[in-house]
């Protein structure tokens, strides 16, 4: 597909803890078309993170109420990816200045973005946290799997933005995302879910 080869065209960044992975125009996979991926961990072994695209209908007040002061509107779940949906993880944007300790409940991810540690008080982070995303399921990848759907242009690697996560229900985060993107990235950024769509 072209859209192959458009990814294949422009300069890699390589996937790393805090790049986002922003799903190719056209792509093969129903179930990661017009997705952004928040990769939390990868190494030799696996890579790991969360799509930020995906919202179910799903209160927060239903699942886990304790934290639904501290999480931005809309205030449903969100559909982190298809493997393990009971477990959930928390994504948050710290207020400006707020520093990681190295056992604190706020793990690093990128600037003024943490994987956040829902074991914790809510009470202990409202002054730390200017938002936050609750994710049921992640996105799992084998030893080198990613690096070759990277090859192939299924996947383009951009960092990441704190307020990536906090979208608001109404935007498009993969058009917003490719739209700051080196060009022609933003020329597709209204680029329709399926081409049968058009």
């Amino acid at each position: 597909m072209y859209a192959d080869r458009l990814f294949k065209a422009l300069e890699r960044n390589e996937p790393a803890r805090g790049q986002l992975l922003i799903a190719a125009p056209g792509m093969r996979s129903s179930e990661f078309a017009r997705s952004v991926v928040l990769i939390l961990e990868h190494n030799a072994e696996m890579t790991f993170g969360v799509v930020l695209t995906q919202r179910s209908e799903v209160a927060v007040f239903n699942v886990l109420p304790e934290w639904l002061p501290l999480v931005t509107k809309p205030q449903a779940l969100y559909i982190g990816g298809p493997l393990n949906q009971q477990s959930v993880l928390g994504l948050g944007m710290t207020q400006p200045g707020v520093t990681f300790d190295e056992d604190d409940v706020l793990s690093k991810i990128a600037p003024r973005l943490a994987l956040v540690d829902l074991r914790a008080e809510p009470s202990e982070l409202e002054d730390r946290l200017a938002g936050m995303r609750l994710f049921a399921g992640y996105a799992e990848w084998a030893p080198g799997q990613l690096e070759e759907e990277i090859a192939d242009g299924d996947w383009y690697v951009a960092p990441a933005l704190a307020q990536d996560v906090l979208t608001p229900g109404p935007a498009d985060l993969w058009g917003d995302v490719m739209k700051r993107q080196p060009m022609p990235l933003p020329l597709f950024s209204t680029f329709p879910r399926s081409a049968d769509a058009n």
